[in-house]
């Protein structure tokens, strides 16, 4: 069963065995995992560091940025997870999955060389474009922003 909705749980340990529907946040370890919201069953592990996931809470719900893709699993789930709520993503082709991988290396490789002094820190794909050919330049300008 698909689910829309995910309840925050705060923990210091994750469990050993995980419920459906709840977003297990352990900020002592600075990592988030739940079971895929498709119902598959699978464990989802986000890590978070700024080159990886962002957890914002608000006092009562949970957002995690970006958007989780379940890549590896047989389900392909792609979601968001916004204000406890699942937003559903479409899915990506294998050469997106590629190309995002690649792009997600190379920024938590240039996250760690710039915290290391006198390292040079390699373009990535994407901050190596032109602004105007990144994906949503084009519909900001559209847009008038």
């Amino acid at each position: 069963m698909t689910r829309s909705v995910i309840t925050p749980e705060f923990v210091d340990f994750v469990p050993e065995d995980l419920d459906p529907g709840v977003l297990y946040v352990s900020m002592r370890f600075s990592t988030v995992v739940h079971l895929c919201p498709c119902g598959c069953g699978n464990k989802v592990v986000t890590p978070l560091s700024p080159p990886e996931w962002h957890l914002l809470y608000d006092g009562e719900t949970v957002s995690l940025m970006p958007s989780v893709g379940n890549w590896q699993f047989p389900c392909r789930s792609h979601y968001w997870i916004r204000q406890n709520r699942i937003k559903w993503a479409r899915s990506w082709s294998d050469d997106e999955i590629s190309a995002g991988r690649l792009r997600d290396a190379h920024e938590i490789e240039a996250y760690f060389a710039s915290r290391v002094p006198g390292a040079e820190v390699e373009e990535t794909p994407a901050r190596s474009m032109k602004p105007e050919s990144r994906p949503f330049a084009r519909l900001r300008r559209w847009f008038g922003h």
